[in-house]
């Protein structure tokens, strides 16, 4: 059942990051270039999780993968809202 989840949650954000891919190839803005590369980052640490232990997902290197996931996220945000000069 576990690995069914796992497998469940990276489709879903590989979904999520073809939706934003679409979005950057129509308006070539950064942001969403940014969240698409994110999203197959968390969806590429979702797969290689369900070929490792259960036991070994305690492992630094997958929340260091998850930890770059979701800095990119912030560095979007924060470069979509920096002002423009």
């Amino acid at each position: 059942m576990t690995d069914f989840l796992i497998g469940a949650i990276a489709m879903a954000n590989l979904a999520c990051g073809l939706f934003f891919l679409r979005f950057w190839r129509t308006t070539a803005d950064r942001f969403f270039l940014l969240f698409a590369v994110s999203f197959f980052i968390e969806s590429g640490n979702r797969v290689c999780l369900s070929f490792v232990d259960p036991a070994s997902e305690h492992l630094p290197l997958f929340y260091l993968i998850r930890l770059a996931a979701f800095g990119l996220i912030f560095w979007a945000i924060l470069d979509k809202n920096r002002a423009r000069r």
